[in-house]
Formats: C-alpha cells, sequence, structure tokens
C-alpha cells in the first residue's frame, strides 16, 4: 500500500499495455488515491464516465470538459452511485448514466484494451459491460504468463497461442470478457451465467474479435447448480475461474455472500479442475479482508484434498492506486492446484 497522503492525480495517458497492443480503456480517477475523495472517472473509448454517490458538481464538470478536450473525446456521463439501483427492482432507464457533457454515446460502442475489442453501452443498466479493474488478469490470459516460471499452458513466450489445447471454465462470466481473452490465446472456452443477455453480450464479443461462437460453449443458468451439475457429468477444466458477485440470490442455490460462502465456491470449483490445472480466484468484497479471503481459500483446497503447487496473488492495476484512505478492495489468486 502507498503512503496515506500520496496523491496520483488524474491518469490521462494508458496504463502499459502489452507490447505495441492499444489501450483506450482504463481509470482516470480514483477516489481518495486520485485526490477526490468519493469520485471515479473511466475512459471507455471515445467518452468519460463519472461515478459519484450525487450529482457531479460544477468543478467536476469542468474537468470532465477540459480533459475531453485534451483526449479529443466526443463526451462525459455521469452514474449517481446507488446500492438501490443495482437491485432487479430498477429499471435500466434508472440505472444508466446521464449525458452530462458533449455528444451522446450510440447505444452500443467498442472499446480496446491490450488490442481486445469489447463491446460496452451506457443503456443497459447499471454496469457497462466492462470491469476495468481486471485488465492485468485479462492480460495474463492473453500471453499466457501470470508471473515469472508461473506460465499458463505449453505454448513459449513466442507463441500466438500459449492456450492452445487448453479448456477453461469462466463462471459469472458476464459478457464474457476472460473467455475472449483465453480463445484468442487458443483455448476452448465454457461461459457460465445466469443472465442470458450478457451471455449474448459475450458471444456478440466473440464475433468483434473475429472469434466463432460456436466452437466455444455459453451456458445460461445458476452457476452454482450447473458447477455441480458438470461435476457429475466428470467434466474437467485446465483453468477454472470464479469471480462471483458480492452477494447473489438464485431459486436454486439461494443466497450466497462472499464475506461467509467463498470457501464453498472455491471447492465446487476444485472439483471441476484437472490436476495440475489453475485456479484463478477473484473477489471485490470490500468488508472481506485480505488475510481472511487468503486463509479461506487455502484451507478450501487443503479440505478437499488438494494442494497449491504455486500461486501469485496479483494487485490491483496501476490506475487503481491505493492508499490508507481509498484501500484495495480487488482480492485475486491465480494458483496451480495438484
Amino acid at each position: 500500500m502507498s503512503d496515506p497522503h500520496s496523491r496520483v492525480g488524474p491518469m490521462l495517458t494508458p496504463p502499459e499495455a502489452v507490447g505495441s497492443r492499444p489501450t483506450n480503456a482504463w481509470r482516470v480517477v480514483h477516489g481518495a488515491a486520485s485526490g477526490w475523495p468519493g469520485w471515479y472517472v473511466d475512459r471507455l473509448g471515445d467518452y468519460l464516465l463519472s461515478q459519484a454517490d450525487r450529482e457531479a458538481t460544477d468543478r467536476q464538470r469542468k474537468e470532465l470538459e477540459r480533459w475531453c478536450a485534451q483526449l479529443g473525446l466526443k463526451g462525459a456521463y455521469h452514474k449517481q452511485l446507488d446500492r438501490q439501483l443495482q437491485t432487479k427492482t430498477a429499471s435500466p432507464g434508472q440505472a444508466c448514466p446521464a449525458l452530462l457533457v458533449g455528444l451522446p454515446a450510440p447505444p452500443r460502442f467498442e472499446v480496446v484494451e491490450n488490442g481486445v475489442r469489447y463491446w460496452l453501452s451506457f443503456a443497459e443498466g447499471y454496469s457497462t459491460g466492462l470491469f476495468l479493474d481486471q485488465r492485468d488478469n485479462r492480460r495474463r490470459l492473453l500471453t499466457g504468463q501470470v508471473a515469472g516460471p508461473f506460465r499458463l499452458g505449453s505454448g513459449g513466450a513466442e507463441s500466438a497461442t500459449p492456450l492452445a489445447g487448453l479448456t477453461v471454465l469462466n463462471t459469472f462470466a458476464y459478457t464474457c470478457s476472460f473467455s475472449v481473452c483465453a480463445a484468442l490465446a487458443g483455448a476452448v472456452a465454457t461461459s457460465l451465467d445466469l443472465s442470458r443477455k450478457y451471455l449474448d453480450w459475450g458471444r456478440d464479443n466473440f464475433r468483434l474479435n473475429g472469434l466463432d461462437p460456436e466452437q466455444h460453449d455459453f451456458i445460461y443458468g445458476d452457476c452454482f447448480n450447473w458447477m455441480k451439475r458438470l461435476a457429475k457429468k466428470g467434466r474437467q477444466f485446465d483453468l477454472v475461474i470464479i469471480d462471483p458477485p458480492t452477494f447473489s440470490r438464485s431459486k436454486e442455490s439461494g443466497v450466497f455472500r462472499a464475506e461467509t460462502d467463498y470457501g464453498k465456491l472455491v471447492t465446487l470449483a476444485l472439483g471441476l479442475l484437472t490436476a495440475g490445472g489453475v485456479l484463478l480466484a477473484c473477489t471485490n468484497a470490500v468488508r472481506l479482508r485480505s488475510g481472511d479471503w487468503l486463509t479461506r481459500v487455502r484451507a478450501a483446497v487443503a479440505e478437499s484434498g488438494r494442494r497449491i503447487e504455486a500461486e501469485h496473488l496479483s494487485p490491483q492495476p496501476a490506475d487503481f492506486p491505493t492508499n490508507y484512505e481509498e484501500p484495495a478492495y480487488l482480492k485475486v489468486n491465480w494458483m496451480r492446484v495438484r
């Protein structure tokens, strides 16, 4: 964690990319660590997305206008953060950000991250279609390189398809960004999500990158239920990704809270992981302390009769800086498990 009084200011240039692969989606302002407590701004292609728990101030509007001009962007939107708007009772229109500066965005627009293209939208509710804080982990899938000697697959460092021959299960897949990166690296991806809309969005992301979604699997349904069903069928995957919401409720599986139930999810994932396979475990649960989460993850592995052969704890990207006022919330562990 950085010095508690450090301020990095707005990030108006893209973070380090993979080689010469372009990126035009990153976080510009990250709350207190950027000198703006409670305010978050993302660059998303030709637009800025401002987020706060209240309406944008005149000063914030002026900063957005200045950054749009400096970066040559078309406009800026503002989203008022409200937990109630994330529930199913809120209509998509209520949860959508509102145009604040410049020209309106089309219903769907394209962004590029490490050379990979994704469809985003300001018109589909609370989320835009891509979680920027997972950029570094998507890069690890693209390159097959986790850290140091920890690699995915057997492809060399110069291989165009470092994950060739591998199978990947992406649970809670959302718009399938992890799956797209795995497929571009040569893997066969299975994307599992409770939303048909987001799986269809994921298929569109595949097509946007020249990938045939028919060569991969998309499973609609409750993740917990389907993980059990796949295990009963004897399905095994070389890489399993678990990045669940902090809280969820379904008819089949009831209530899931990351703070209390994450270990159970790890156990389910291990039932689908090949010997020597890799488990990518993630959570953004703010109330779950990193040490407690890691203890539960490791305990679930041990209780399943498995052992961790290698692991890498991935920090938040550089454009999500931390200090005492803005501590890290994202917890990520890559584990090779025997």
